[in-house]
């Protein structure tokens, strides 16, 4: 019977593309393995993940996607917050991943079960079905340091997280002040923080957690989960720092150079200011003109994807958005005075080409993971501005512990101003302060490198694991 690996992505296109990559380095390490990969959508994702899951399956024949039954949510669903949704959907399609997890326990030799954190409810199935289960955690070894130790801040916390306006002491990460821990732990009696405190005790009890990480960016936070501080009073499972972990260019998107490449071909090495917030990041029309204004007055060149406002319908759903109207939402002439040092894109660019262009000398981003780990390989010092979900404690880690960032501060309404966004990227493109981080990014680059080659922390650590399940 074939060795299969199932893995088990909550919705959405970047848990599924973080699953896949997943799916890839375990066949290229052990190419007889067979990988199977479950999905489980709601109707309004299936139009989103469809023409990347039917590129993968055509180009990697090792790869073979189930579809679980499609989730229709009830018309009361769209008053749950979309992390809830997260959660929710996987639960509904338990019964029809207990079917499916014993169909192929049947016909194949099923080695391992991978879910990420929003597929939880997944583990009581698989836990009475007797199959190994492990958790993908795509946040790096510092958050999972605070994921882990929820349970005990729950005990020893006992006013909401929200009220408590001081910093917090977790092991293995900087002081993080409360208000910079993600929202969904600010009130301990919504559905939410249930969710993510069941979530932490259930990582607790699985047999590992994989983190797209490497140990020598984050050893702090590796040490503490190696030493079990993060769990004081239990066992901590193990934990295997494989990454970084990055999705391929080839990700079924259209493979034609895009506009914003040939125009970085033209500019100066390391001139270039790259912003941009991932699939869900956008701002409202004040904070695109304070942005405009910043840029404008800071000199330097600038590569800008825009988006739309966010709207209520974008938040849950993850339909496509309008293509942004430039010239009304930036200033009035500013695209005319901006034309010889900046571009300004709508909706999206090339994210990780960008990155590696010789021409980008800094990288504005919402701190999520995958995205500051492309920024750390390309060697791209970063101003960190974190937008939602766990990013306030990513930059956090990015800032304080990992020095790959500067900081970008609000002011008291919340937004970042043009005088704060001038100033901060003159100093990472200008300033000692600026230097220190592009030296530190460089050295990690370089540790990146490393932990992926033969006998590297992350190749060693993935071998390990591989090797515990074949015996050989």
């Amino acid at each position: 019977m074939a060795d299969t690996i199932v893995l088990y992505p909550s919705p959405g296109i970047g848990h599924l593309i973080s699953m896949v990559e997943l799916g890839k380095l375990l066949l290229k390490h052990r190419p007889s393995f067979s990988i199977t990969i479950f999905i489980t959508t709601a109707s309004y994702t299936a139009g989103v993940t469809a023409p990347y899951i039917n590129h993968v399956a055509s180009t990697t024949s090792s790869i073979t996607f189930h579809q679980l039954s499609t989730v229709e949510l009830p018309p009361s669903s769209a008053a749950i917050p979309f992390e809830e949704l997260l959660f929710e959907i996987p639960r509904l399609n338990n019964p029809y991943l207990h079917e499916a997890l014993q169909k192929i326990s049947q016909k194949s030799n099923l080695l391992a079960f991978f879910i990420d954190f929003f597929c939880n409810a997944a583990f009581e199935v698989s836990s009475k079905l007797g199959i190994p289960t492990y958790y993908f955690n795509t946040s790096g070894a510092s958050a999972l340091c605070v994921f882990l130790h929820i349970p005990t801040l729950h005990e020893t916390i006992t006013k909401n997280i929200k009220d408590v306006h001081d910093y917090i002491k977790i092991p293995g990460t900087a002081p993080i002040y409360s208000q910079d821990l993600p929202k969904v732990l600010f009130d301990r009696e919504s559905r939410i923080y249930k969710l993510f405190l069941e979530t932490a005790v259930q990582m607790g009890k699985s047999s590992g957690i994989l983190v797209n990480s490497f140990e020598a960016l984050e050893s702090r936070a590796v040490k503490a989960l190696s030493d079990g501080l993060c769990i004081p009073n239990a066992p901590t499972p193990p934990v295997h720092c494989i990454g970084p972990l990055i999705a391929s260019k080839d990700n079924g998107s259209n493979n034609d150079e895009h506009e914003c490449l040939s125009w970085l071909n033209l500019q100066p090495s390391k001139s270039v200011v790259f912003l941009c917030f991932g699939s869900m990041g956008s701002f409202t029309a004040e904070q695109l003109q304070e942005m405009a204004a910043g840029l404008e007055n800071s000199g330097h060149r600038f590569l800008w994807v825009v988006r739309n406002p966010p709207t209520d319908d974008e938040t849950k759903g993850n339909s496509a958005p309008a293509e942004p109207d430039l010239d009304a939402l930036l200033p009035e002439g500013f695209l005319e005075r901006t034309k010889d040092k900046g571009l300004v894109v709508k909706s999206w660019a090339p994210q990780l080409e960008v990155l590696n262009h010789n021409s980008i000398g800094g990288f504005v981003t919402h701190c999520g993971w995958n995205s500051a780990l492309e920024a750390i390989c390309a060697g791209v010092p970063m101003l960190a501005w974190p937008l939602y979900a766990e990013q306030r404690m990513n930059r956090v880690f990015m800032v304080e512990e990992l020095k790959v960032a500067l900081g970008l501060t609000e002011s008291t309404n919340g937004l970042v101003t043009a005088i704060e966004l001038d100033k901060q990227v003159r100093e990472i493109m200008d300033s000692d302060n600026g230097k220190a981080v592009k030296d530190q990014v460089t050295v990690m680059r370089n540790c990146a490198k490393a932990a992926i080659q033969d006998r590297g922390s992350s190749r060693v650590a993935l071998e390990k694991l591989i090797k515990s399940w074949t015996k050989g």
